[in-house]
């Protein structure tokens, strides 16, 4: 067993220092699949881990209740709270006021909260610039100060009043901006909005007329009770209006921001897995056709096809756990810079290893991707002749009438590539695929990029969304790595396709075809079953996106660019190697003997 397990690890090693190019490959399809997938895994980890982290900073509550209706009597109803069971510590009342801030040429509603100048015991909101309150001034919660674009030191105006910016901070007792909970006093219907804090004296004339509602924070000896501290019954007539928000449901309001931009990169993930069995498959197929000799050498040796299989799949899995690895370390630390959902929160998950469920997922995905692609061939070598395998001959051709009755009478150059194709059926079918996958991302892309975006009502001005530019980033990030991956596979092909073809394209050309339609034959092989796949990629990428009656079509234009971009970057990345290899002396490939 030890010198088997020798013999694969030698073989392992040689395979790996003589074959870099097809190895570096197959590390950047497996790479790109599994970096997707972390990104989307890490976008939930972004918000729920920072959250937890900012929550322990600022001393966060567990429970944060505020009075259904406006007026001082708002003290009395809350001051029994502080101390019923159950109620461990707490801080407040504070003072709100649902007013106006007015940033430069925005306006926008705004939740004003009155603080003291001391730290306190529940809730503590966390400077992350400038410093916190002071009469005269205010403080801007980090998210909505980058929407408004405002810096420490500029000067706002809340309900026409000038106030200097202080500084920038983060709390865990509110969701961030455009979720802040801002409603008329005495409605339970919430806007969008932000959040600032004022001094506590300076709220009353922030106000003016405007009645004070009043918050506390409560911190719970079980953080699961919520509500049911309070209001065990869930339906008592004194508690009618209020407002109750748990630790749990903040922290899911955070992350909804980031739900489809989630949603996008986990798709784009499904795609990129499709698009790197593709192009392993294709590797594994090109690396089969130079290996076939050495099955045959093993096999002489006495080695079976459990051994001639290990000896293969050792090598495809080596380089998935390679793979896993780093498309695991790309994803986790690339997340924060790419999308910054943590701007309200504090912390970043590049500051910690990932959690063991997102390494065993990219791990699996890695593994099922080299798997899924190498399998068969591997089995197929495994059952070899040992005969067949030493003589290293070519596979007879599957002849077919009808292939033959039509191609004979196309141009040279066609005929070559229609008979290439219908030599090698299954590398057509990874063309049309590759083709399919990448047209089906841009054109759901494009439809994407067309629809109109709601931007968040601010009662007096509309800001951008956040969750649109996230989404945005992850759709555009999903489709870069798609484009690069199906290049990658787009030469791979092709290399394949070279490498399987000498032999053949040298009998044609010595029974009379010019290098160049053997070149232009190559590059057509290629072309041909990339069409279907660009036609029915438009389509599917245009059927998936629709959803809604409300969704727009992109420009007929942009659906054209793609539909023929796709099919003349196929026919630039083939047609040079193609003419290249087909240049090659043919008295030197059929001395060669290779295919």
């Amino acid at each position: 067993m030890a010198g088997r397990l020798l013999l694969i690890w030698r073989l392992l090693v040689r395979d790996l220092r003589r074959h870099r190019t097809e190895t570096l490959l197959l590390l950047l399809a497996i790479t790109a699949a599994t970096a997707t997938l972390t990104l989307g895994l890490t976008l939930h980890e972004l918000v729920a881990r920072p959250y937890e982290q900012t929550r322990a900073a600022t001393a966060g509550p567990d429970l944060v209740v505020q009075a259904g209706q406006p007026g001082p009597h708002s003290l009395d109803a809350l001051a029994p709270l502080t101390t019923l069971p159950g109620v461990t510590n707490h801080s407040g009342p504070y003072p709100l006021a649902f007013l106006a801030l007015t940033a430069g040429d925005t306006t926008a509603r705004v939740v004003v909260e009155g603080r003291d100048g001391t730290p306190a015991a529940v809730d503590r909101p966390a400077v992350t610039d400038g410093t916190w309150i002071r009469p005269g001034g205010v403080v801007v919660e980090r998210t909505f100060a980058d929407a408004l674009g405002v810096h420490v030191g500029d000067t706002v105006s809340v309900a026409g009043h000038p106030l200097g910016v202080t500084g920038f901070a983060v709390t865990a007792a509110r969701p961030a901006y455009p979720r802040a909970g801002w409603h008329l006093p005495g409605s339970i219907l919430t806007e969008g909005g932000g959040l600032v804090w004022v001094e506590r004296g300076d709220i009353a004339t922030l106000a003016g007329e405007q009645p004070l509602s009043y918050t506390v924070n409560l911190r719970l000896a079980d953080p699961q009770a919520g509500a049911a501290v309070i209001d065990p019954s869930g339906g008592d007539a004194r508690f009618r209006g209020w407002r109750f928000s748990t630790g749990q449901e903040i922290a899911d309001t955070n992350g909804r921001l980031n739900a489809p931009a989630q949603q996008a990169l986990m798709i784009g993930s499904w795609l990129l897995t499709a698009l790197a069995v593709v192009g392993v498959a294709g590797i594994v197929a090109g690396r089969a056709i130079g290996q076939r000799r050495r099955v045959g050498l093993l096999k002489a040796v006495g080695a079976g096809p459990a051994m001639i299989a290990a000896v293969h799949l050792a090598e495809y899995l080596v380089i998935a756990l390679a793979a896993a690895g780093t498309g695991l370390a790309v994803g986790w630390l690339a997340a924060p810079p790419l999308f910054r959902p943590t701007a309200g929160l504090l912390g970043s998950v590049g500051m910690h290893p990932p959690p063991l469920r997102m390494v065993a997922a990219a791990t699996a995905l890695a593994l099922t991707i080299a798997v899924a692609a190498t399998l068969a061939p591997v089995l197929r070598a495994a059952a070899t002749d040992t005969t067949h395998a030493l003589a290293d001959a070519a596979v007879p051709p599957r002849r077919r009438r009808w292939v033959i009755s039509l191609s004979r009478r196309l141009p040279i150059a066609l005929l070559i590539g229609v008979r290439i194709n219908a030599r090698r059926p299954r590398r057509a079918w990874l063309v049309t695929v590759n083709t399919l996958i990448t047209t089906t991302a841009l054109a759901a892309a494009l439809m994407a990029l067309a629809q109109e975006r709601s931007p968040v009502d601010l009662g007096y001005s509309k800001l951008p969304d956040a969750r649109d530019e996230r989404t945005t980033q992850a759709m555009i990030l999903v489709v870069c790595v798609v484009c690069f991956l199906a290049l990658l596979n787009t030469v791979v092909s092709t290399w394949t396709a070279v490498l399987s073809t000498r032999h053949p394209l040298a009998v044609t050309r010595v029974l009379g075809a010019t290098p160049a339609q053997a070149g232009v034959g190559l590059a057509v092989a290629q072309l041909l079953p990339a069409i279907p796949g660009v036609a029915a990629g438009l389509l599917l990428g245009i059927l998936t996106f629709f959803a809604g009656d409300d969704n727009q079509h992109a420009p007929a234009s942009w659906m054209l660019t793609a539909g023929l971009g796709v099919p003349l970057a196929v026919v630039a990345l083939t047609a040079i190697p193609a003419v290249a290899a087909a240049r090659r002396p043919v008295a030197d490939t059929l001395q060669a003997g290779v295919r």
